[in-house]
């Protein structure tokens, strides 16, 4: 009898240990994690000037699925970064790669320190890090400061008393303000104690900045993706960290001396990079003392109204940055409806004035930002609207049911235009997109002056645009037709005992030779109708 009570007693206590186990395994834990992260720089073996671009923005969910379960993840994304080294470019965005309460989009972040479970581990990040650094290309991520998901852990508490530890860490009050409108609708949702603010939607609480240990929160989150090896970060809506009330809740100064804290932190490792998404005042946040750098918000639509044969938009874009920093940043279209449908959609399919639009961007100062699949001409996906239709399954293959994307059936419908404007199709094919995206990438990247020179000798006369960028003692002088027909350009003040020297295939028109000027300093220049021509200022040979 007592042999069968003493064995009762060790399989129950050996089933309560097991539970015991069970249930330490599976239990949330304890607390939100905000410990201080000590800055351990692990130095970078990227070149001094990665920086300047260009990046492709990725949204791994929707790039190359791995392990056929319809969703795109990191061990994905390693496998084609011998792909994006071909493409020429020096830097990857990725949006948002940690757990998120939506699990699409990742704006909504559950926890800071962590990736997205479909995405992979740690572990998969880290290795994707290390091949892409063997290739020279940075990684920046995208971090969202602003709010966080209502699934987070902090504002899980903090919605649970009004005293409790971490209750203003977020926007409280005790009854709903009234006369403010953003974007539309209320900012202000009701819970069980009080009204939260979240400027976007319910699902994304804002954080309180006038707290100081959100900053301290953010900042240590950045340190230990920094101290993993990041390369920098794209920091989401930033015009929106500070509301003052309901009449000023966008851009307010308060945001722009919580950037400089960031950017000194950031600044504080070797060799990185940081961009700010201010839609509200590009401008501003571009400033040293904010973010440094900020997305050209607004340049698109005019560098996109120019390809297309607008004079005024041209004009437009000429003067941009003459007065703009060089440092912004340049794009034609990304993962947001608000900044415009895929570059595709934009020009309705028409090759030269899509051309005409990529090296306005690329070849204008600015560190110019690549979407995802730009780069052979994808569509938006196929019955699909709002941001789903610009976050679709990259195009690799014509196959219309994963587009080689996948194994199995994709998270989400494909683009219109897989069949025909795919990597395969014009992997091999001189005159494909993917290959004059190459070619206009490999032209950048030659030119010290074209990457980081000055922005000189602007004009502009009916369709046709020019500027000069000059570095050191490389001067280039570059030239746009807009227009349906072609033109012949004078392009004067050609110093003496120069000539202009092609540096890009010019077109039926040139004779693809040196250019001479006259006595008077003037080379006439014949672009085709919706062309571009480049040209190195070169001391004559007859000379």
């Amino acid at each position: 009898m007592r042999r069968m009570v003493l064995t009762s007693f060790k399989l129950l206590a050996t089933c309560i240990f097991g539970l015991m186990l069970f249930s330490l395994a599976n239990a949330k834990p304890l607390g939100p994690d905000v410990s201080t992260v000590i800055a351990r720089d692990p130095g970078s073996t990227l070149p001094a000037d990665w920086q300047r671009g260009p990046f492709m923005e990725i949204y791994v969910r929707g790039y190359q699925d791995s392990d056929g379960d319809g969703v795109g993840d990191l061990k994905g994304l390693t496998q084609r970064l011998d792909y994006l080294k071909d493409l020429g470019i020096s830097g990857i965005w990725l949006m948002p790669i940690f757990p998120s309460q939506d699990r699409d989009h990742g704006y909504a972040v559950t926890d800071y320190r962590n990736v997205e479970q479909d995405y992979g581990s740690l572990a998969d990040f880290d290795v994707f890090l290390q091949e892409a650094h063997k290739r020279g290309i940075g990684v920046i991520i995208d971090y969202v400061m602003n709010h966080s998901a209502q699934d987070h852990p902090l504002f899980e508490i903090s919605s649970e008393s009004k005293s409790n530890l971490y209750r203003d860490w977020y926007v409280w009050s005790d009854t709903k303000p009234n006369g403010w409108q953003i974007y539309g609708k209320t900012p202000w949702y009701e819970d069980q104690y009080g009204f939260y603010f979240a400027g976007f939607d319910s699902q994304m609480p804002e954080f309180n900045f006038r707290n100081p240990n959100v900053l301290q929160f953010h900042l240590n989150n950045l340190r230990f993706w920094l101290n993993r090896g990041v390369d920098g970060f794209r920091f989401d809506a930033v015009g929106n960290l500070v509301e003052n009330n309901a009449m000023a809740w966008e851009s307010q100064d308060e945001s722009h001396v919580l950037m400089a804290e960031v950017r000194k932190v950031v600044q504080g490792y070797e060799n990185r990079y940081m961009v700010c998404e201010a839609p509200g005042d590009s401008l501003a946040f571009s400033a040293i003392n904010s973010c440094a750098s900020s997305f050209a918000f607004g340049h698109q639509h005019r560098v996109i109204s120019s390809s297309l044969g607008n004079p005024s938009g041209i004009e437009q874009v000429a003067k941009y940055f003459h007065d703009a920093a060089s440092q912004l940043a340049t794009f034609a279209s990304n993962h947001d409806a608000f900044a415009g449908q895929r570059l595709w959609n934009r020009t309705s399919g028409d090759i030269a004035s899509y051309k005409l639009a990529a090296a306005t961007y690329l070849l204008q100062p600015g560190v110019p930002f690549i979407y995802y699949g730009e780069e052979i001409g994808m569509s938006g996906g196929k019955n699909l609207s709002g941001d789903h239709k610009l976050r679709t399954p990259m195009s690799w293959t014509n196959d219309l049911t994963n587009g080689g994307f996948t194994t199995t059936a994709p998270f989400r419908n494909l683009s219109v235009n897989v069949s025909t404007n795919n990597v395969e199709a014009q992997e091999k094919n001189p005159d494909s997109l993917l290959s004059f995206y190459r070619r206009l990438i490999a032209l950048r990247q030659s030119s010290e002056a074209l990457r980081k020179g000055t922005y000189e000798a602007i004009s502009t006369t009916g369709w046709v645009m020019s500027f000069q960028r000059a570095h050191g003692n490389e001067r280039v002088l570059v030239v746009y037709n807009y227009g349906n027909k072609s033109v012949s350009q004078v392009i004067e003040s050609v110093p003496i005992g120069y000539e202009l020297s092609p540096r890009w295939e010019v077109g039926t028109l040139s004779t693809n030779k040196s250019l001479q000027a006259d006595a008077k300093g003037r080379v006439t220049i014949k672009i085709p109708a919706k062309s571009f021509q480049v040209f190195e200022f070169k001391k004559s040979v007859k000379n």
